[in-house]
């Protein structure tokens, strides 16, 4: 087997599927592979509804394991990686859209590179636009305190003060780099058994960068490719207010505790502070949002345009119709509608939808690239008459 695919997911069943289905269009006879979901105990009955979507009988290579509590993102990947057979790894979180060519160039480009550890991809936010978490460097002391300081963003093209983001890097070309995202992390298994898996002493975030950092104290080299993916950052872990920058700032704790913790305190006390600084400045932004949306409501999804490109005509205007959609009807496929040129855009208009049995995951994903920031992408599934965008899902059964 060449390549185990892993994915955690939780609550996020349309997402899920529609990795799935990115997957299984990027899937080649040349890279033989096999897939594992691992439900962390959700409640949106994902198990189920993934084996009615993609029955055995037709993706034998999907194994679903449903856990009967949540155990955590590292420990339900390790679960995974215990039964994978691949000469890769490639753990994904369930809210990102692969290109049809993504696998294909991961996997020659780690073929051809045997000192790689661990391979990431450009990741692109739903509007288009260049995700700096795509190459990180590693967070010392330094490089940490430059990031909650602000000198990250003030110089982010200094290799002194903007190594968090790497972005003296061109992001158009292949480089090596320190930290790869959890988001689309292709490890080579030989090297995962000399480093071991992912840190359980880590519930959710920061095991990749510990995972990064290990590969690395090995001998072994990440690296980055710029083929494009699309990640809906944040639909995967279903963020809230305290819980979420608990988690969050806790990670940044342990793994500063577990490989910084020779420095003194001179220097180890300023970071323990700033870390807690930021957990309470994000806590108290976050409340300070949920106040402002509470004067001041957001627009609900019925107050925005949307326009669709594909052929399916009819299934867009009944979706339309149920959940009362502004929704513009462009009919055209890839052929009749190659220039990767967005519609023109109204003011209120807040995701053009391709359709995906029209247009491949690589056309959206150029296009949304080359129009980075005018509109979010959505997506179009026929067969399960369905709309997926960042914020929202619409379908026409009963559920949402």
């Amino acid at each position: 087997m060449k390549l185990s695919i892993i994915i955690v997911s939780y609550n996020v069943k349309h997402y899920l599927e529609q990795c799935l289905l990115s997957l299984f269009k990027a899937g080649r006879d040349d890279i033989p592979m096999e897939i594992f979901v691992v439900d962390n105990a959700g409640s949106d009955g994902s198990p189920e509804y993934i084996k009615e979507r993609f029955p055995a009988t037709k993706y034998p290579n999907l194994h679903v394991i449903a856990n009967a509590r949540n155990i955590g993102f590292g420990k339900a990947n390790n679960q995974a990686v215990a039964k994978a057979k691949g000469e890769y790894i490639l753990f994904i979180n369930p809210d990102t859209i692969v290109a049809e060519n993504t696998l294909h160039d991961a996997i020659t480009y780690a073929d051809a590179h045997p000192q790689l550890g661990g391979l990431g991809t450009m990741m692109l936010h739903s509007d288009g636009k260049f995700a700096n978490e795509s190459r990180r460097g590693l967070p010392t002391p330094w490089t940490a305190l430059c990031k909650m300081s602000g000198l990250c963003a003030l110089f982010p093209k200094s290799k002194t003060f903007g190594k968090y983001y790497m972005q003296y890097l061109d992001k158009e070309q292949p480089s090596q780099i320190e930290i790869i995202s959890g988001a689309f992390f292709l490890a080579r298994k030989s090297a995962l058994d000399q480093t071991g898996l992912f840190d359980e002493a880590f519930f959710m975030y920061g095991e990749d960068i510990d995972l990064s950092y290990r590969l690395l104290q090995k001998g072994y080299e990440n690296h980055y490719i710029p083929s494009p993916i699309i990640h809906y950052k944040g639909e995967s872990t279903q963020k809230s207010t305290f819980k979420y920058v608990h988690i969050f700032y806790t990670a940044m704790l342990i793994f500063f505790k577990k490989h910084f913790r020779h420095y003194g305190p001179l220097l180890t006390l300023p970071i323990k502070a700033a870390i807690l600084l930021r957990a309470i400045i994000a806590v108290v932004a976050q409340y300070t949002t949920r106040a402002k949306e509470f004067l001041f409501p957001p627009k609900d999804a019925q107050n925005y345009n949307y326009i669709y490109i594909g052929r399916n005509t009819e299934k867009i205007k009944a979706i339309a119709d149920k959940w009362c959609l502004d929704i513009t009807i462009i009919e055209a496929d890839e052929q009749s509608h190659p220039t990767h040129n967005l519609p023109q855009i109204k003011k209120n208009t807040a995701y053009v939808i391709y359709d995906t049995e029209d247009f491949s995951y690589a056309y959206i994903m150029e296009t949304f690239r080359k129009n980075s920031g005018k509109a979010g992408a959505g997506t179009f599934y026929p067969k399960s008459n369905t709309i997926i965008t960042h914020t929202d899902i619409f379908t026409l059964s009963a559920e949402r």
